[in-house]
């Protein structure tokens, strides 16, 4: 099924969960590994230019995902799960995806504070503005890595909440994330 239904993702829903997932955990590893390299590595320029890259790549697909989250049907909670996990898992989404776009955001804002432009595998330029307040770079640079530890921590905590409910609940929340229905 390529849309939601009331009881499963689609094929669609299932690519960009797991597609962004790969994403996030690359770009975070990435990242890390990359502020530790000196002028003289081979990487030096490489690592951001990819970093870079497919952050803003991953920027489209998120505000893609938005907008099919907002236009497919979502699947109904799971009739077994307590008020108290409807409650947390829809704070987790929403913290999920205001968290990536922040991240995102002041991504950009690093990468523009100098005023050029970030090109995208040489596709194309996404322009930079400049410095929009002062020490633009350093300020978001901090927002970017404590955001980027704090996605990494709740996506965690998420994972886990879905194994939780796979090994122990024994119900339906992990497989449905793979495309499969509850029948």
């Amino acid at each position: 099924m390529l849309t939601n239904s009331s009881s499963q993702y689609g094929i669609i829903s299932v690519s960009l969960h797991w597609l962004v997932a790969l994403s996030i955990y690359s770009l975070f590893a990435l990242g890390y590994w990359m502020v530790d390299l000196t002028y003289y590595s081979s990487w030096y320029r490489t690592a951001p230019y990819w970093h870079k890259s497919v952050g803003i790549l991953l920027f489209g697909v998120v505000v893609f995902r938005l907008l099919w989250r907002c236009y497919t049907t979502t699947p109904s909670p799971v009739a077994s799960h307590s008020v108290i996990e409807k409650r947390l898992a829809k704070l987790t989404h929403n913290l999920l995806y205001l968290l990536m776009l922040l991240i995102m955001l002041s991504g950009y804002l690093i990468s523009t504070a100098d005023g050029r432009p970030i090109s995208v595998f040489g596709w194309f330029n996404v322009p930079g503005f400049g410095e929009i307040f002062p020490q633009q770079a350093d300020r978001a640079g901090l927002v970017h890595k404590y955001l980027a530890y704090f996605i990494i921590a709740l996506s965690l905590l998420h994972a886990l909440a879905a194994l939780k409910h796979h090994f122990i609940d024994k119900d339906f929340t992990l497989k449905r994330m793979f495309g499969r229905s509850a029948r």
